[in-house]
């Protein structure tokens, strides 16, 4: 069973976050869940849920997944002896991402995150706020350099999607496929599937210019 460090820090993205962790949960997986002070409000005011927990987000009981105190520093999620297979920050906001990007360590979320970093294990961080100014755009670059993965929540929409939940799927099924997770989630492009012919396309342009 695989060992996956997710924490959820205080950006707008709630409802990633919760399908991220039904996936992880749903795999042969065990998940270390850290939730962020602020993380809990934004869950509040995105998925109407006042109470933080593992069945109040997942709607289900989940064996499989530990919930964390975010000031516990000392837990063995923060010891790089403790053996992981990765870790993700979804969604991850600007705060956070400057607070990895420069070793600050003042909670358990980045102590994980910093520890997942020297261990050279992968860390994936899931942005989602815009526009992004040079700051953010510089703390990126650093992390990329560190090892990190930075990986937006930036939905394609060559799958054709029909509601949010289908753009919610896109972007956790990229995360999935960085962190090694196996998932059935439609995100694989086949030009033969999806690409539609040559004729239909002519059809449906009108005059050429």
């Amino acid at each position: 069973m695989k060992q996956i460090v997710m924490a959820i820090s205080g950006a707008s993205g709630a409802p990633y976050a919760r399908r991220l962790l039904d996936c992880l949960s749903r795999a042969d997986a065990h998940i270390h869940l850290v939730v962020s002070p602020p993380a809990r409000e934004v869950i509040a005011d995105e998925l109407g849920i006042t109470s933080v927990g593992v069945e109040a987000l997942l709607g289900r009981n989940a064996e499989n997944v530990t919930l964390y105190n975010f000031r516990q520093v000392g837990a063995k999620i923060a010891s790089g002896s403790f053996l992981t297979d990765g870790m993700v920050i979804c969604p991850c906001s600007a705060h956070t991402l400057a607070s990895v990007a420069n070793g600050l360590a003042d909670n358990l979320m980045l102590r994980a995150a910093l520890v997942t970093l020297k261990e050279h294990r992968r860390l994936v961080l899931v942005p989602r706020e815009m526009p992004l100014g040079a700051i953010e755009l510089e703390n990126m670059l650093k992390l990329t350099r560190a090892g990190a993965v930075v990986c937006p929540a930036s939905p394609g929409f060559y799958m054709r999607p029909q509601s949010v939940d289908d753009l919610i799927d896109f972007v956790v099924g990229r995360v999935l496929d960085q962190l090694g997770i196996p998932h059935a989630l439609r995100t694989r492009w086949n030009p033969d599937e999806h690409r539609p012919s040559r004729s239909r396309r002519d059809g449906e342009s009108g005059d050429a210019p």
